[in-house]
């Protein structure tokens, strides 16, 4: 019973320094951007030697990995359950909901958004597959089920599309295919625009450069939104 008390003991406190490098990890790389993450920087805000964080991280690479698949994971939960929670009859407020889930997220979250969609840190090397290979699965797949969801209202504006499946890089092209295999290319495209909708405005908030143009950035999103599904075509049942 000892043994196993120790063992518990020890297996908490791992978790909890474990937690802290990377919550520390993160903020270093808000106040001094993603070169900042070094494992000897975290070894002084921690007050531990380099060679103690060795022991929980072997390199840089398995640290920023695992908070690379850490955020992108915890969006991906994020954007899923507010898919899952909206009515599948309503279509436009599903894409609402998904919408805003990702930008609640990367609000609360400005570290984690920077980690995987800004700025690369530099000297990274991802593993084969990339970090987060599961996270990124799923929100492509969330993006494509915008576009599904659309499709239906807003086919007849892409009825002279030129896109073909080539046009786009293979691994989107088979994640899209697999999850939704009677879509076009036309809505893979249709997908990544409405991709760029949200991502710019969020980008722009997360950055900072919307907070100097104007008091409220969360009505800016809500009526792009809004705007976007009445572009899109598609009734709102609420």
């Amino acid at each position: 019973m000892a043994a196993t008390g120790t063992t518990g003991r020890r297996e908490r406190l791992r978790a909890e320094t474990t937690a802290e490098i990377k919550s520390v990890a993160l903020a270093l790389m808000a106040s001094g951007g993603p070169d900042a993450i070094t494992l000897r920087a975290i070894a002084r805000e921690m007050g531990m030697t380099a060679n103690a964080i060795y022991g929980y991280f072997a390199t840089r690479d398995d640290l920023v990995t695992t908070l690379i698949n850490d955020v992108y994971t915890a969006l991906a939960d994020a954007v899923d359950a507010a898919w899952e929670a909206a009515p599948a009859k309503d279509p436009a407020g599903r894409i609402q909901a998904w919408a805003t889930a990702f930008r609640n997220w990367a609000v609360a979250n400005p570290e984690g958004f920077r980690l995987v969609y800004g700025d690369p840190v530099p000297g990274y090397h991802a593993p084969e597959g990339g970090a987060a290979p599961d996270a990124a699965r799923r929100v492509c797949t969330g993006l494509a089920a915008l576009a599904a969801a659309a499709w239906p209202h807003t086919e007849h504006l892409y009825r002279d599309s030129t896109f073909e499946w080539p046009d786009f890089d293979p691994g989107l092209r088979d994640k899209v295919r697999e999850a939704f295999p009677e879509l076009p290319p036309a809505a893979v495209a249709l997908a990544l625009r409405i991709w760029g909708h949200l991502h710019g405005l969020v980008s722009l908030e997360i950055y900072g450069h919307l907070h100097t143009q104007m008091a409220s950035p969360d009505k800016l999103f809500r009526e792009e939104l809004a705007q976007l599904v009445r572009a899109l075509g598609i009734p709102h049942q609420g």
